[in-house]
């Protein structure tokens, strides 16, 4: 279980990263005087953010139970 887990929380990660990326670009960019883009790209970064904490909760849970 831990395996497909880490999978996820990689991906999960990488997502974060290249939102986060191309929400920066966005904003320097200038082209958009709403910033309307720019908060699309941080809400979809907050998103994988929250994905990626629930993950790693789900992997503590997972590897305390394997103690018991």
């Amino acid at each position: 279980m831990r395996l497909p887990l880490l999978i996820l929380l990689l991906l999960a990660m990488g997502a974060t990263a290249y939102v986060l990326v191309r929400g920066v670009i966005a904003m320097a960019s200038g082209k958009d005087i709403t910033g309307e883009q720019q908060q699309n790209y941080m809400r979809k970064r907050v998103l994988f953010q929250g994905i990626a904490i629930v993950i790693v909760i789900a992997l503590l849970y997972f590897a305390g139970g394997a103690n018991r």
